[in-house]
């Protein structure tokens, strides 16, 4: 068994008509836009970031560095999608995930069942493994005031035995 832990944090545009943000892939419509390289998906970042850690390799930004154009407006899923391949490849599968989204608005509430969904598509693992919870900050700090939205996520995997079954 191996536990990692990802945050990730991104500044919030307010937008004069509606536009939306990308959380767990699914997009929430609100009067903000994500500042970001890729598509900003603070979820799917913290995400990678946590199965990194849990994999000891380092952090997204190795794997998909900011600076490389080929990651500009970029997919999160995709991250997603190449790092459970590594995961694969390491001989270990998801075993349970555990997210926090920090933000005041858009509610996450009428979303959080499609944003489990996705991730546990995404993941290659079931519904009942994927928690996501939202968090306000009562209106402190960056994310209180609506300049920043963020995520936690911590990520366990277990081993895959070599004929294919679970390990125990």
């Amino acid at each position: 068994m191996r536990t990692g832990i990802g945050y990730d944090i991104h500044r919030l545009i307010p937008t004069i008509k509606p536009k939306g943000i990308l959380l767990g892939g699914i997009t929430l419509p609100c009067y903000f836009s994500v500042q970001a390289h890729s598509d900003g998906d603070v979820l799917l970042h913290a995400l990678v970031d946590a199965c990194l850690g849990a994999l000891a390799l380092g952090d997204i930004g190795q794997w998909f560095p900011d600076n490389d154009p080929k990651n500009q407006n970029r997919n999160s899923s995709e991250f997603v999608k190449e790092i459970v391949l590594k995961i694969k490849d390491m001989g270990y599968e998801v075993n349970q995930v555990d997210s926090n989204i920090f933000l005041e608005e858009p509610k996450i509430a009428p979303y959080c069942n499609a944003i489990r969904t996705n991730i546990a598509q995404l993941l290659g693992t079931e519904l009942s493994s994927v928690s996501v919870k939202a968090k306000t900050m009562e209106g402190f700090g960056p994310i209180g005031e609506r300049n920043a939205l963020a995520s936690q996520v911590i990520v366990t995997l277990k081993e895959i035995s070599k004929n294919g079954t679970r390990s125990h």
